[in-house]
């Protein structure tokens, strides 16, 4: 893989994101951290499960390994879930925008939070993400539904075609 496709593939993933927080807006306080089930909680919970992911991922790329997350309930509104992610994005860009090709050979090894150690190459780690955040967001997406609410589309290809 080469970093240009990494680079689409983060440009992808902070769309989508955005477009995630656009539909969080539209919610009160209480359909956003309604119990919902699921395997967060709440909305709430599961886009913060999302941006603290990648807060952690990013962490790791940079060699260390934080053994918590923070608390979803610190997020007491969309605004500040939009702030933390804003935060993150530019973490993400920072360390994304020194990368060269060789790089995402290199193994990445870290502690998880169940103290496990593991290793990937940087490639695997930084696909990774994408995929987790797509998964989540899609979670997302069904308890907006749920709580009567209308989530924007964050297809791939809805994407691209934007992009033409």
């Amino acid at each position: 893989m080469e970093v240009s496709r990494i680079l689409g593939l983060y440009e992808y993933n902070e769309w989508a994101n955005l477009r995630t927080i656009e539909a969080l807006q539209s919610l009160s306080a209480d359909q956003f951290t309604r119990s919902l089930g699921g395997s967060f909680s709440s909305i709430r919970d599961t886009f913060s499960h999302v941006v603290d992911a990648e807060w952690i991922w990013c962490r790791r790329w940079l060699g260390e390994s934080p053994r918590t997350f923070p608390r979803p309930d610190s997020y007491t509104d969309v605004a500040a879930l939009h702030a933390r992610w804003v935060e993150v994005r530019s973490e993400q860009a920072a360390f994304l925008g020194k990368l060269a090709d060789p790089d995402l050979r290199r193994p990445v090894t870290y502690v998880n939070l169940k103290g496990e150690t593991w290793t990937y190459l940087l490639e695997d780690a930084l696909v990774h993400l994408v995929n987790h955040s797509s998964y989540h967001r899609g979670q997302v997406a069904t308890l907006i539904r749920q709580v009567g609410a209308v989530p924007l589309a964050t297809d791939y290809l809805l994407f691209l075609d934007g992009k033409r």
